[in-house]
């Protein structure tokens, strides 16, 4: 039998401890409009086609909408699309035309499903106010609204 030969030593330097680092990230939100979370269920086309698709809204504001769609789409895509949401006992929607100003493809690809982000590009006043008092009702706290009706 050969003997085991054991293996070689690395001698390393002594080095400082280091302590660690302070450093992080700080993300500053550059958004002109708040966001507001929401679940509404959205129709969309692209502008220079009649089949309509359906999608869901994550969260909106003002500016612009953050969605799951079935589809794979470009950056720059003009779509036109109509957001619905129950009002009382009412059916309303809100339409526009919005741009895809960013996509992250890999977020959910896997359920057939894409992340985009939307920026209202064209919406009539009508549908910018029936938009602004939906967002204000998605953003108020149902305890909130009790202490503010004493």
């Amino acid at each position: 039998m050969s003997p085991v030969k054991r293996p070689k030593t690395i001698k390393r330097k002594r080095t400082e401890k280091k302590t660690p680092s302070k450093k992080g990230v700080l993300a500053i939100d550059r958004r002109k409009h708040p966001r507001y979370t929401t679940e509404l269920p959205l129709d969309y086309s692209r502008i220079d086609s009649r089949e309509d698709f359906g999608g869901i809204v994550a969260n909106a504001s003002k500016g612009g909408i953050l969605v799951y769609l079935p589809e794979r789409l470009q950056m720059g895509d003009k779509l036109k699309v109509e957001i619905f949401f129950a009002k009382e006992s009412e059916l309303n929607s809100i339409k526009g035309i919005a741009e895809v100003v960013w996509a992250d493809l890999a977020a959910m690809e896997s359920w057939g499903e894409h992340r985009y982000g939307l920026q209202f590009r064209s919406i009539n006043k009508k549908d910018l106010d029936k938009l602004r008092a939906l967002l204000k009702t998605t953003g108020e706290i149902p305890e909130l609204k009790k202490v503010r009706g004493k």
